[in-house]
């Protein structure tokens, strides 16, 4: 399970960058300040939780036993859902997508919640 994390987060830290620098090189001229600002949300949030995604992989590499499905798939739709949603609304203008983002962000709390569960319950004695 451990490499399935860690490719997911490989994948979403090198669409942070891809968009980061699309973002800042080639919309700052057809985008409003506040599509940027969205751009810029949605990027800070794929980029903590593309690193939080990556950490749950080496921790489960470490901790064979942990439970970190749940953990990893709440990530997954987390960034799905709040940076996807921002990502389209920016681009598309749908309002509605913006009713989304909430969701996402549950999903982020649940899964530092259960990344938490699985250190705690942790079977190694290293912390």
């Amino acid at each position: 399970m451990g490499k399935i994390w860690l490719v997911w987060g490989c994948f979403f830290g090198f669409l942070s960058v891809a968009l980061g620098a699309f973002a800042a090189h080639g919309l700052k001229t057809v985008f409003d300040d506040y599509q940027m600002s969205l751009i810029a949300t949605a990027n800070q949030y794929l980029t903590y939780h593309a690193f939080a995604l990556l950490t749950l992989g080496l921790w489960n590499h470490w901790e064979k036993w942990s439970a970190t499905l749940f953990a990893g798939l709440s990530f997954i739709l987390g960034i799905l859902l709040f940076s996807g949603s921002l990502y389209a609304y920016a681009f598309f203008g749908f309002p509605w997508l913006v009713a989304i983002t909430p969701m996402g962000g549950v999903f982020f709390l649940i899964a530092w919640f259960l990344f938490a569960v699985a250190i705690v319950r942790a079977k190694n004695d290293i912390i």
